[in-house]
């Protein structure tokens, strides 16, 4: 049977398409599948010294042994899945902790809750010992607060010092930035000189170098122009200091209305991220001024309030397919002992004691719960403000991976069987997104420690090779080849 149109008139009608193509796949590039932090410590510039990541892991290491010393402790104060029927003796947990360490697929049949809390907790310890923080960010604004001119100067330098250093010495967390103060009509040229003191500071250090994975944070953006000012001093400040071209990259913080909605009624994260010109690369929600700038008082605000699921779903909608990174916000509730003791005062009584652990405690189970919700709500970055949220941080990215483990082995490995065997059109599987986004869950358990790569190829069912390639497509069209 012959066609009612000429093959030139078909031509003719897709012909627009092919540019329209080019255009969404030019703003709609997906996700990279490269590495994302799974937090953002922020501490005052003042205080940032080379060595600080490791000095953070060890005081995490120490409010872990002093609140939580075994598994079950930890399992019971998170209440992990299942903590209610985890050992609560002494003798009990160190048994039990024993056998899942001997045996772990064994423990996984025959207990799983026990061998879940075990394999978070010695993972925990693991991360603390070896990477504790993933992402810091030297901070200029609200960690640091206003100071006199030459007090902020040096501390610009110094932090330059200190960042070439930790450079030198590999010892610096595997992501790395600074905030400055936002570029509003008050703050803004205090913010463009502690950025040109700092990275030119640094380039002289480094011969011109920055650290892997540099980002400046913008707070309080609230409109384009601010973000394309900034992006007018990274291209003065490369040629001045002599780093690479489109080597400073920026990250936004959505702490306003305005940065949610314009007054037009759009979506304002396309036109902020358009103005970066290729600079942005990720959107930090501010949890604590967005809820003040929705009239919410101060007793109401939290990272679980409507109001921010709704700027983050925005968020989502807005930055989905951009390959922008998210971020949450944080949570302001420390894990801190009421009770310190004096260096040579008396010890402290069974009550103090007491309330110190329940105090610490408490706090550990809040920012678990809020770190889940912005996992399980597809935020797989939050901040961190104190060193012993790092034990809760990953004690829920780690529950989060493992958690849900079984379901996205079998999905990944019947997903990828089935697209093998399906049709493909130029190259392409029509549902990669969606493959691609049961790779990235396998991609960011082993990013951050919650499987290890043995692990990840095992239940995924993939080669090292082609979990490495990060690329559902590219991992299909391998095996279409053989």
């Amino acid at each position: 049977m012959k066609t009612s149109l000429a093959s030139q008139d078909i031509a003719a009608l897709i012909a627009p398409l092919a540019d329209a193509e080019q255009r969404f796949a030019h703003h709609f590039p997906g996700e990279s599948g490269a590495r994302q932090p799974v937090h953002t410590v922020y501490g005052g510039a003042h205080l940032f010294k080379a060595g600080t990541a490791k000095k953070l892991g060890d005081l995490a290491l120490r409010a872990l042994a002093t609140y939580a010393p075994d598994p079950f402790a930890l399992g019971r104060a998170i209440d992990l899945p299942g903590a209610g029927s985890l050992p609560s003796t002494l003798g009990e947990a160190d048994a039990v902790a024993k056998a899942v360490r001997e045996n772990p697929e064994l423990a996984r049949r025959t207990d799983r809750h026990a061998a879940l809390a075990v394999v978070i907790y010695d993972r925990i310890k693991e991360k603390l010992s070896r990477e504790p923080v993933e992402d810091y960010r030297i901070d200029f604004e609200d960690g640091y607060g206003n100071r006199p001119d030459a007090e902020e100067d040096g501390h610009a330098v110094a932090a330059a010092d200190e960042t070439a250093k930790g450079m030198s010495e590999q010892v610096l967390s595997p992501f790395l930035g600074i905030r400055v103060k936002p570029l509003s009509a008050e703050l803004r040229a205090r913010s463009i000189r502690t950025l040109d003191l700092y990275v030119t500071a640094l380039g002289e250090k480094t011969g011109g170098k920055l650290p892997e994975n540099f980002v400046v944070t913008l707070p309080k953006v609230v409109m384009p122009e601010q973000v394309a000012a900034l992006r007018g001093l990274f291209d003065a400040l490369e040629k001045k200091t002599g780093l690479a071209a489109g080597s400073l990259k920026m990250e936004l913080m959505i702490e306003t209305t305005q940065a949610i909605l314009a007054a037009d009624g759009r979506a304002s994260l396309p036109s902020l991220i358009d103005a970066g010109e290729g600079r942005v690369v990720s959107a930090h929600f501010g949890t604590y001024d967005y809820t003040a700038s929705c009239n919410v008082t101060a007793a109401h605000q939290s990272i679980k309030h409507l109001s921010c699921d709704f700027a983050k779903h925005v968020m989502q909608v807005s930055l989905a397919s951009t390959g922008i990174w998210m971020s949450d916000g944080a949570t302001t509730v420390m894990p801190i002992a009421p009770h310190v003791q004096a260096k040579d005062g008396p010890p402290q009584g069974p009550k103090q004691m007491a309330e110190n652990l329940e105090s610490v405690q408490r706090a550990w189970k809040l920012h678990y719960e809020n770190a889940m919700h912005g996992l399980v709500g597809g935020f797989y970055q939050g901040w961190d403000l104190h060193p012993a949220q790092l034990v809760t941080r990953y004690a829920a990215v780690y529950s989060f991976f493992l958690g849900g483990l079984d379901a996205a082995s079998d999905r990944l490995r019947n997903f990828i069987d089935r697209a093998a065997q399906a049709t493909l059109v130029g190259d392409l599987f029509d549902d990669a997104a969606t493959g691609q986004g049961l790779l990235n869950f396998f991609l960011r358990a082993k990013n951050c420690g919650a499987l290890t790569e043995h692990e990840a190829t095992r239940l995924s069912g993939l080669s090292a090779e082609e979990l490495a390639s990060r690329s559902f497509v590219k991992i299909l069209a391998g095996r279409r080849k053989h």
